[in-house]
């Protein structure tokens, strides 16, 4: 048989002396149990709000029964200076030293760089046959410079150089344009010795 949650009500029985329901559990609804008052926190609180009272009332009457002092007494006539705001007033210069530059001169002896005469030379690559300086030779000329392949009598080795250049910043120049295209890995600049 469906039961009815909501009213909470008894089943009603269909029969008059069986119920299959069970027993009432003591009466109708119980009562909630009554709150208690916390007159701790009540008398507490009267207490805390008594003792701040008191404690304004101290500083509010100290801060009464102090005397207020006497002006000064006036002794002279005149009008009282005005006051300078020192924004106003112009600084004062307590220095000398921009006087003392303004008419000392200065001489500085900077030597002249002596420009060199001897040209600088750059060798790139040093091989013992000649086949593989002739195609260091050609690497370099792919990048737009002219390299020549020197070979001294008496030596076996045949040396990749290029210049002579005026000044040494040139053959910097060559230098890191040939790295940065990988025709060659290094290079030593040196003054030509004629």
């Amino acid at each position: 048989m469906p039961r009815d949650y909501v009213r909470r009500s008894k089943p009603k029985s269909t029969s008059k002396g069986k119920s299959n329901s069970r027993p009432a559990r003591g009466g109708s609804r119980s009562r909630a149990p009554q709150r208690r008052v916390p007159w701790l926190a009540i008398i507490l609180i009267l207490m805390l709000a008594g003792a701040l009272g008191y404690l304004i009332s101290i500083i509010k009457g100290a801060a009464d029964h102090r005397r207020p002092e006497p002006p000064p007494a006036v002794t002279h006539t005149q009008a009282p200076p005005k006051p300078v705001n020192p924004i106003d007033q112009k600084p004062v210069e307590k220095w000398r030293y921009i006087e003392q530059l303004e008419n000392k001169e200065v001489v500085v002896n900077v030597p002249e760089a002596e420009e060199s005469t001897r040209p600088y030379l750059m060798q790139c690559g040093s091989f013992r046959s000649s086949a593989q300086a002739e195609q260091l030779k050609a690497k370099i000329a792919f990048q737009g410079l002219v390299a020549q392949v020197r070979h001294k009598s008496g030596s076996s080795w045949h040396r990749v150089i290029l210049g002579p250049y005026d000044s040494k910043r040139l053959a910097e120049q060559h230098k890191h344009k040939l790295i940065k295209a990988k025709a060659v890995s290094d290079c030593a600049i040196w003054f030509w010795e004629g």
